[in-house]
C-alpha cells in the first residue's frame, strides 16, 4: 500500500484552528492521511476554550497529544491547509496548497469555537474523501 499523504495545517500561532485541525485530522482521517500543524509563531500552550471544547466534544485531550510547533519542526508534508490567516509558507513545499479560511475565534464565545470546530470536522471528512477518491 502506498505511503499516507501528510497532511499540515497551518496558522501563525499554531494554538487554535490549526491544533484543532491536527487533533480531528487523528481523529477522523488516521487511516487516510498523517496530520501534523504547525505555525510561523508559537505560543507557550494551545488556546485552553479549544482544549475544552475539543475535549468536550470528541474525548481528545489536546494539551496531552499536541504542542505548538514552528513550520521547521515538520516532516516533508504532501498537503498544506492554512486556516485563514492569509500565511505565506514558501518555506514549507507540497504538492498541494488550499486555504480553508477560518475566523480565528480566539478571545471570542464558544457559539464561535463551535462554528469554527465543527467547519474544521466538516473540512476533514472532505479532504479524507477526496484523499480516498484521489482527487489529491
Amino acid at each position: 500500500m502506498a505511503q499516507k499523504p501528510k497532511v499540515a495545517f497551518v496558522c501563525v500561532h499554531n494554538s487554535c484552528r490549526s491544533q484543532i485541525a491536527e487533533a480531528l485530522g487523528k481523529l477522523l482521517a488516521c487511516e487516510v492521511f498523517e496530520s501534523y500543524s504547525a505555525g510561523t509563531e508559537t505560543k507557550p500552550q494551545i488556546n485552553q476554550d479549544a482544549v475544552r471544547l475539543v475535549k468536550q466534544l470528541y474525548g481528545v485531550d489536546m494539551e496531552q497529544t499536541q504542542r505548538s510547533k514552528l513550520l521547521q519542526e515538520l516532516p516533508p508534508v504532501d498537503i498544506v491547509i492554512t486556516m485563514g490567516c492569509n500565511v505565506s509558507c514558501p518555506s514549507l513545499s507540497c504538492r498541494y496548497r488550499e486555504n480553508w479560511g477560518l475566523e480565528d475565534p480566539t478571545g471570542r464565545g464558544d457559539d464561535c469555537f463551535l462554528t469554527v470546530i465543527h467547519s474544521i470536522e466538516q473540512n476533514i471528512l472532505e479532504l479524507k474523501k477526496r484523499i480516498m477518491d484521489g482527487q489529491l
